[in-house]
């Protein structure tokens, strides 16, 4: 599961569609439908939230689909009353998140890969502050080829 903490415009038709899937994988984890991936390390900064939080995840994968001219079905999101407040995601956890979809856009689209972004700014329900790697994060930085 790899709910992004960038924002979804830097995802590639792949990792977009991904995104979405995986975000309402978790939505179920969070209501309780499911008992795979309950203790998923990626919940963890959503649990707090429950779905009020997930939703608050899953409405700009929404609209970033929508301005491609695809459809996700909105009325998959199970709360739509957000959380009122932005969570934090760190530095550390947004380059590594850099590095991990470079590599990924190097195989799946090279000439996306060549004009990505140095530094990403965060998914709109994150504010980006100064820290390392997030501790939930199980996944090590791929070596970085830049371009």
């Amino acid at each position: 599961m790899r709910l992004w903490s960038i924002h979804p415009s830097f995802l590639d038709r792949q990792g977009l569609l991904a995104c979405w899937r995986e975000a309402l994988l978790a939505q179920k984890v969070l209501a309780g439908q499911t008992t795979g991936y309950r203790k998923h390390p990626q919940l963890e900064r959503f649990a707090p939230h429950g779905l009020a939080g997930i939703g608050d995840y899953l409405r700009p994968l929404v609209a970033e689909a929508t301005a491609r001219g695809y459809r996700f079905d909105a009325t998959k999101i199970l709360c739509n009353r957000g959380i009122g407040q932005r969570l934090e995601v760190t530095e550390g956890q947004l380059a590594l998140e850099r590095a991990h979809l470079y590599a990924k856009l190097t195989i799946r689209h090279p000439d996306e890969a060549a004009v990505l972004p140095e530094v990403l700014h965060p998914h709109p329900m994150f504010l980006a502050v100064a820290g390392p790697v997030a501790s939930w994060e199980r996944a090590t930085a791929p070596p970085v080829i830049s371009p």
